[in-house]
């Protein structure tokens, strides 16, 4: 007798897809996942997925040799944290040099995983997202959103009028062309100044890159802001907080494509750490 297989066909179909289903349960981004289907790493039901499938909790779902369990699988309450990084902290998993990475100062999670929105180079300082939903990483690190990173930058050489013109105006690096959205200067004297720069992309090194096309060092570099999310003074290097219940609804503004100051008031940007307090210039140096 033929088994009716209808009901798991129907249920299959009103599933999530395979990729969306893994972000969320905090296996990664969808983007990271999509190219783990696509290099054949993910089976569901002992096949080789395919990008566009779609699962339900029912279905056997292996990542590489890790069977992923059930109940990760079930829609779960999403968390989401800042934190400020320090210097000398990779931001990845593992690191075969044993150097310390940002994983270990998160809190434990039963079940899901922290997963890094945008990454932070050794030196780099500052403010880091870390969520469990993978939807909103996605969102957040996609370069179609038009997100802004903001960075507090100490430059070391002869900065002109010229060169800021051409940071803003865009330079070629090896991996296409590049500039910053906005540089505002922010203090110092004499060879060494900071300021306060936007991009809007997450490439790799990217702001280092730029200055270093027009000949000048970047010798400090904190990010202040992503998206609508600042990085506040009383978070202490080294620590996390929960965001606020606010700060989820502006990052889901952020996330629709709407403005962010139709949703709230803009905070007023001012300096921390190595700025002794004291607010950078309103009028941009140079603005596009």
């Amino acid at each position: 007798m033929k088994r009716d297989t209808s009901k798991k066909t129907a249920a299959v179909a009103s599933g999530e897809r395979l990729q969306k289903v893994l972000a969320n349960a905090g296996f990664g981004s969808r983007r990271e996942l999509e190219r783990q289907i696509e290099a054949g790493e993910v089976s569901v039901n002992g096949e080789t997925a395919k990008l566009g499938d779609r699962v339900i909790p029912e279905d056997t779902i292996y990542i590489g040799r890790t069977r992923v369990g059930a109940w990760r699988l079930k829609q779960q309450a999403h968390q989401t944290i800042i934190y400020n990084k320090p210097e000398g902290e990779l931001v990845t998993r593992n690191d075969p040099g044993g150097r310390p990475t940002v994983f270990p100062q998160l809190p434990k999670l039963v079940g899901g995983r922290w997963i890094a929105v945008g990454r932070l180079d050794l030196n780099t300082t500052g403010l880091m997202i870390f969520t469990t939903d993978g939807e909103l990483a996605n969102k957040l690190m996609h370069p179609s959103q038009l997100i802004e990173r903001e960075y507090a930058v100490r430059v070391n050489g002869d900065v002109t009028e010229e060169k800021l013109e051409q940071l803003v105006n865009g330079v070629e690096l090896e991996d296409g062309p590049a500039r910053f959205e906005d540089i505002v200067e922010s203090g110092g004297e004499g060879r060494n100044r900071w300021f306060h720069v936007v991009i809007m992309e997450g490439r790799n090194r990217e702001v280092r890159r730029l200055w270093e096309a027009v000949d000048l060092r970047v010798n400090r570099l904190k990010r202040v802001r992503y998206g609508p999310i600042f990085l506040d003074s009383i978070l202490a290097v080294g620590k996390y907080r929960a965001l606020t219940e606010d700060e989820l609804k502006e990052l889901v503004v952020a996330t629709a494509g709407v403005k962010a100051d139709k949703a709230a008031p803009k905070k007023s940007r001012t300096k921390k750490g190595p700025f002794k307090g004291k607010p950078p210039r309103r009028k941009p140096a140079v603005k596009r």
